[in-house]
């Protein structure tokens, strides 16, 4: 099996939908189906059960997934190593994010950047499912994600930032008609919901309940921004969000809501305590010299 294919296939076991695994990689749609029906006629069996509806892996797609993982890292890490050797670098931090606010963010790269040009900083956009796991198998070295993470391998290190909450809504939606809403207004509607993930990391952005005791609706489960919006739109879900959300992503067919009675959300960054290296230390260090960002 090709180093694509390996990467072509571990990217479709994460989003389970081959147009994005395809915008993931940068390839067409059929390059991604061509691959896979390649490994499943040389393994002789199918890795992915898929229908109109949804693409989900087999029993052998998740073994050849877990076996592939770690040797697909150790492949790649060493291409990168040499890569870095070439352009004299000699390491390389790997930050994932849950906000959006990247541009909001910048001073804290840019001061990275500045402060340890030894060093390459690579981001990207945080997976919407076991948030954690990325952390654990070596994927990423740091996650940028809402507090708090109580973690007994995972350490939390200085904030970034904390922002006020917003209920994204269909534009036509009942709720409209008012200016803010709290939570005991929104406790009717279906809300978004993360798995798999910590019970207590979900409530803190989704609560269980009402301050008065109702029960929120948690049982829609997307994967992805995309769905989320769509569901939102379509009036089936309303979705709470950090206030950044409602100015990079301003839509005429949304209308994002003051939540009045939460709490501002805070977000720092979270990694592997056995993991922790110099690369590591430094970014923290960067983000507790400049502080988190004005509220």
């Amino acid at each position: 099996m090709e180093l694509r294919d390996i990467e072509i296939f571990l990217t479709l076991t994460e989003e389970l939908h081959f147009g994005r695994a395809a915008e993931r990689l940068h390839v067409s749609v059929a390059r991604v189906s061509q691959a896979i029906k390649k490994q499943e006629r040389a393994i002789g069996a199918e890795l992915f059960a898929r229908n109109s509806h949804s693409v989900r892996l087999t029993r052998l797609g998740e073994q050849l997934r877990d076996d592939l993982r770690q040797v697909h890292q150790g492949l790649a890490q060493t291409l990168e190593r040499a890569r870095q050797a070439a352009r004299g670098k000699t390491g390389t931090l790997r930050v994932s994010l849950f906000p959006l606010n990247v541009q909001e963010l910048r001073r804290y790269w840019e001061t990275f950047r500045a402060r340890h040009p030894q060093w390459e900083l690579r981001l990207r956009m945080s997976v919407f499912q076991d948030p954690f796991a990325q952390l654990r198998n070596g994927e990423v070295d740091i996650l940028v994600t809402w507090l708090p993470v109580e973690e007994p391998d995972l350490t939390v290190g200085p904030l970034l930032f904390a922002e006020p909450r917003v209920l994204a809504v269909a534009g036509d939606h009942a709720l409209t008609r008012w200016s803010s809403v709290s939570l005991e207004a929104v406790s009717d509607f279906q809300h978004v919901a993360i798995e798999p993930a910590p019970g207590y990391w979900k409530d803190h952005y989704v609560p269980e309940s009402t301050p008065k005791g109702r029960s929120i609706d948690r049982t829609a489960t997307f994967n992805n921004l995309e769905d989320i919006f769509m569901h939102t739109v379509l009036g089936e879900t309303v979705t709470l969000f950090p206030v950044h959300m409602s100015w990079y992503f301003a839509r005429p067919d949304i209308a994002y809501l003051p939540v009045k009675d939460m709490d501002a959300l805070p977000y720092g960054m979270v990694w592997l305590s056995a993991a922790e290296n110099d690369m590591i230390r430094a970014f923290a260090r960067v983000v507790r010299d400049l502080g988190p960002l004005p509220g």
